[in-house]
Parts: C-alpha cells; structure tokens; sequence
C-alpha cells in the first residue's frame, strides 16, 4: 500500500510506522513500506478500524503544544482541558513560588503542562490507580519537571491532607454510569464513570476541597454539558462566597466550572 489517497488517521499511522513526516508521505505519494513495515501497519490499521484511538497505537498524543506518551492506562488528554490548563497558567504566574494540585491526573498531561509553563511552581498531583501513575512519570521526567511534580497515589485528596494551594486543577470521571459512547470502551472505566449522575467523584471532592484552597485561590473542575449545572450547583454549595462561574469550551459548550476564592 502506498500512502496516495490515505485518510488522515490512515497517514498518521503510515508516518509513525515508517518514521517518515507526514508532509514527506504527503510530497512523495509513491512511498512504500517494506515488509515488516506493512505487515505492522497493516495489523495496527485494523485495530483502527475497529475504533481503538490512533494515541494508544502510536503511544502519542498532543496537548498544549506537547506530546505525551499514553497508553490504556490513562485517558487519553482532549483538548477541552487546555482551557483549564490555560486558566491554571494565567492565575499562577502571579505567584513567585506557587503551589498547584492536579487531582486525577491520569497522563499527568495537566501538572506537567502547568510545571512546564510555570518554572517556580511546585505541583502535587494525585491520582487512584498505580498504572495511571507510572504513565504520569514517564511524562514528568520526559518533559523535565520531575524535580517539581511530586506524584501520590489515593482517592482525591486524602493523599495531600492538611495541605492547601494556591491553584486546584481536577478532571475527574463525570459520566454517568451505563452512559457513554463505544469510542470509550479502549479507556480506563475507573477514569470514567461515576454513579448514575456522573457527579459522584465531584461530590466528594466539593466536600474536602475549602479546606485546600489558600485565600484568592482558584478551582477549576471540568466536566461535560450533561452534568455541568450540577457541577455548578456543587461549587456554589461548597463556595458561598466564591466567585464561582460555568465556563464554556472551544464549542460553545459548558464545560467547565471557575471558582475564584476571596483573597
């Protein structure tokens, strides 16, 4: 097979495969792979095909101007949740030794990004599952923040009691359980579901999380359409006196919840 008339999934998978840039397979539509290498590209097409995500074949995927190695393990980072990350960044280059918490932080595509942009900062990031942990060193020590992203394995907040931030970034499992697409059936279910309203992780987290925040400190929890006046209802139940807003994403659509702490 050569790469002429490839769909782009189809070329993404040929590049990796062949070690060849997209734009050279683009620029040279007679290339072929070898034997080996069609007998490879080949079996990962047809797992494709057959809806597995292109970043578990590759162990690739893209966030806030960074690749991530990723595999079953973790979900895989959408990007939805740069604008988290966005506001995460903005609110903590005020600070000259900030400190940040990513809680469930899966790939650990969230506390490096902020580790990256933010040079003083010292981000704790938690998460439930041991596998999902490993994953998220790996991408530590490969984008260089190691030294300043200290990683805990437990349920939310337990692991970092007693302590408190200046910035609370989460991406917790919001869908509803028995709900979601077939697309999801490659992911982690424990980063997915959480009881049948999809708020039972957020509803626990809401209950511990004033106690973590510092004065003037930022929350910012994502989740989908489905839940998001609930997820707001929670913040506002947990911060009275917060600034608390639902945000939307690159679609238009309410996504995600700002609370911004009297300080």
């Amino acid at each position: 097979m050569t790469s002429a008339a490839l769909p782009a999934l189809g070329t993404a998978l040929l590049a990796f495969v062949s070690g060849k840039s997209r734009a050279y397979l683009l620029a040279h539509p007679e290339f072929a792979l070898d034997s080996h290498q069609q007998a490879r590209y080949d079996a990962l097409l047809a797992r494709l095909h057959d809806g597995e995500p292109l970043a578990y074949l590759t162990g690739s995927a893209g966030f806030y101007r960074r690749e991530f190695f990723v595999d079953p393990r973790v979900l895989i980072p959408r990007p939805e949740t740069e604008h988290l990350v966005e506001e995460a960044i903005a609110h903590l280059r005020a600070y000259d030794a900030p400190r940040a918490l990513d809680v469930g932080t899966g790939s650990g595509a969230i506390a490096c990004t902020i580790a990256a942009e933010v040079p003083g900062a010292r981000i704790d990031a938690v998460d439930l599952s041991p596998d999902a942990l490993v994953v998220a060193k790996i991408n530590a020590d490969r984008l260089g923040v190691g030294d300043r992203v200290a990683f805990s394995g437990g349920d939310l907040l337990e692991p970092v009691a007693g302590r408190r931030y200046d910035a609370i970034v989460a991406n917790l499992p919001y869908v509803p359980e028995g709900e979601g697409d077939a697309a999801l059936r490659f992911e982690p279910a424990l980063a997915l579901y959480a009881g049948a309203d999809g708020l039972g992780a957020y509803r626990r987290l809401f209950a511990a999380a004033p106690g973590a925040l510092e004065r003037g400190g930022l929350l910012l929890a994502e989740g989908a359409p489905p839940i998001a006046e609930g997820l707001l209802a929670l913040a506002r139940a947990a911060f009275p006196k917060a600034a608390v807003t639902l945000e939307r994403d690159y679609g238009g659509r309410e996504r995600w919840v700002k609370v911004m702490t009297p300080g």
